[in-house]
């Protein structure tokens, strides 16, 4: 048969297929999922498991009448080719290509703009609330991995749904993975539904008998209500129902027959429905299948030989921190690491591997994961909580009344702070020292390279009168020497590692190498720059500040942060109650008050300036309209 995917430019497109186009779309679609992603990087596992849901939604529905929202987005690339992007599927997550998530902005059948997880099924219950009060009448299907159910979000979403009773569809895909395997007690729920093999057979038994007797039948009535008893007696809790769901499920997320058969049937219940649905993350290339951790969020790879795992040549401050936090806790027996659902890619499984029962993987729960910290730190452990910089923004209430308030002594490790490249804006790290550096009792830490990065480890878990964050980039280190053994640095003080007296370039973090060969190449044209590292955000070198108020005209803050109450934000803030006649013309260097698309991480540090070349530029044409202004003032 020949492929039928060309033929598909819009939902509507499926309607007319039969069983067979219908089998072979789904096999089109894995294809071009899978030589796309090989091509450009992006998520896999999650998007090949979910591809005869995709088909059997966009089959039953008619997006964009009724409303279908994805969570997170990582299944939703083959939704995204059903929706009339195939001939810019090729674009996927490059520079001014389509997104790696759904975007409500991009095309009419994105419903919700996501990129976090857990969000989808109270964003549905907003938008049947809306339906109704509009006097609408369309479907709305939220459809959630298993993973997002471990996030706190999920379950507000499930009881105010619950409570409502209007009309909407959830479906659970259940593949027991998130990124890494899926943990805790509603993981084990699962499992222990899906593991009832006596369920499992009565329940297709039921559904077929329900099916050929007549509907309203007091046969039919007495079926289902033997269904439900039997529900009960063989999996005691069913914790959906309770919520005030119909529970329909578990059902085989592969055999497309049964999906669309299934969502025809729902599809006319009242009140909330949740379907469970069993797939296989990676379906249909080997190995994802395999791996399908590995091949959960992937780069670019050779498709015939799937990923080949090199070693970094240079250490990526994630591996390092991970090694520095794991020899650090074999010494002492107080520290801890917590994550939220990523073990490998914050670093801990080196924790996990040293110390097992000091490593705590929570789950899709930021919130928790920090007052969890906060608990510990109570009881005179050591907590280091380990969180993406874009994930830690949802936890800044805790952050706030569970740790700050009470001046509690946890380590926030802060990974991908800056701009990660083609993951876009829901995943850029870009407000971490806006938010955190308002935070009373808090101390800020950037390291500028990797063995940095271990002393300012060591220099917040020595702290013990209040929390200390340390913000670092994603990506390899700088390739330094590691030098001795981690040690606390003096709180607050910089280091000035060139002098100049024309600008002085104050950096923080990922800046202050890009700054010091930006001094190097205006050195090249007459002009001497001195380069700082400011190091703490939180507290600032308040000497050192003064001093260079004192001796310099120009100064550059340098910060791959929201320029919006940054760190040059906090420079300017005490500038400005600053005693003193001297006061030096101020520029600051960031990320500017708009979100930054999705493009490779060097094409957006280009775009903005932050890198050497764009750096230089800046510092040239400070100092040049200085010159012009000064000039015009004294020929005035």
């Amino acid at each position: 048969m020949e492929p039928v995917l060309p033929h598909i430019n819009e939902p509507a497109d499926l309607q007319g297929l039969s069983a067979a186009e219908l089998t072979r779309l789904c096999a089109d679609l894995r294809e071009e999922i899978v030589n796309t992603v090989s091509r450009s990087g992006g998520h896999l596992g999650a998007s090949l498991g979910v591809v005869e849901l995709t088909v059997a939604l966009h089959r039953v529905f008619r997006s964009p009448t009724d409303k279908l929202l994805w969570d997170v987005g990582h299944q939703a690339y083959g939704h995204k080719l059903l929706t009339g992007r195939r001939d810019d599927f090729a674009t996927l997550r490059s520079r001014n290509g389509i997104s790696g998530f759904p975007k409500r902005s991009e095309n009419k059948h994105d419903m919700f703009g996501v990129g976090h997880a857990s969000t989808a099924i109270s964003a549905a219950v907003g938008f049947a609330a809306a339906r109704d009060a509009r006097g609408e009448d369309h479907s709305v299907i939220a459809v959630v991995g298993d993973g997002a159910l471990t996030g706190g979000l999920a379950f507000e979403g499930l009881n105010n749904a619950g409570q409502m009773q209007s009309d909407l569809i959830v479906i659970l895909n259940d593949n027991k993975m998130s990124i890494s395997p899926n943990v805790g007690a509603i993981a084990k729920y699962l499992t222990r539904i899906t593991s009832g093999k006596h369920y499992v057979r009565l329940e297709a038994d039921l559904w077929e008998l329900l099916g050929r007797l007549p509907h309203g039948s007091k046969a039919r009535v007495l079926a289902g209500r033997i269904k439900e008893s039997m529900k009960q007696l063989v999996v005691p809790t069913i914790l959906f129902e309770e919520l005030g769901f119909k529970y329909f499920g578990p059902i085989d997320g592969h055999d497309l027959p049964v999906l669309i058969r299934t969502l025809r049937a729902v599809r006319k219940l009242k009140g909330p429905v949740l379907i469970h649905v069993l797939t296989e993350k990676g379906k249909g290339y080997r190995f994802a299948e395999e791996d399908g951790q590995r091949y959960h969020g992937v780069g670019k790879f050779n498709r015939a030989e799937g990923i080949k795992v090199v070693p970094p040549k240079v250490p990526t401050y994630t591996g390092v921190f991970g090694r520095t936090l794991a020899d650090l806790a074999k010494k002492d027996p107080r520290i801890h690491g917590i994550t939220a659902a990523m073990p490998s890619g914050t670093g801990l499984s080196h924790l996990r591997e040293a110390v097992p029962e000091r490593c705590h993987d929570v789950g899709i729960a930021e919130g928790h994961a920090v007052t969890f910290a906060a608990g510990l730190a109570c009881r005179g452990q050591r907590p280091v909580a380990a969180i993406y910089s874009t994930f830690l923004q949802r936890a800044l209430d805790q952050i706030i009344h569970d740790v700050a308030l009470q001046k509690l002594p946890v380590v926030f490790a802060v990974d991908r702070a800056g701009l990660v490249g083609e993951d876009g804006p829901t995943h850029h790290g870009v407000f971490d020292l806006s938010f955190m550096r308002m935070i009373p009792g808090m101390m800020v830490m950037a390291p500028r390279d990797e063995d940095q990065l271990r002393h300012m480890l060591a220099t917040g878990l020595a702290r013990t009168d209040g929390p200390s964050a340390i913000r670092y980039p994603r990506g390899s280190g700088l390739g330094v020497e590691l030098k001795g053994d981690p040690r606390p640095l003096d709180i607050g003080t910089a280091e000035v590692l060139r002098t100049g007296t024309d600008i002085c370039l104050l950096a923080v973090g990922s800046m202050v190498h890009p700054a010091l060969v930006a001094a190097e190449s205006l050195a090249a044209s007459g002009v001497q720059a001195e380069v700082v590292d400011m190091r703490f955000i939180k507290p600032l070198d308040l000497a050192l500040l003064d001093r260079v108020w004192s001796t310099h005209t120009h100064v550059m803050t340098i910060e791959e942060n929201s320029a919006a109450g940054g760190f040059g934000s906090a420079v300017l803030e005490w500038s400005a109650g600053r005693e003193g006649s001297e006061t030096p013309a101020v520029r600051i260097l960031g990320i500017p008050d708009n979100f930054q698309e999705h493009a490779t991480r060097p094409e957006l540090l280009a775009d903005l300036c932050l890198d050497a070349e764009g750096i230089a530029a800046r510092a040239g044409e400070f100092l040049g309209s200085r010159s012009k202004q000064s000039r015009t003032q004294n020929a005035s």
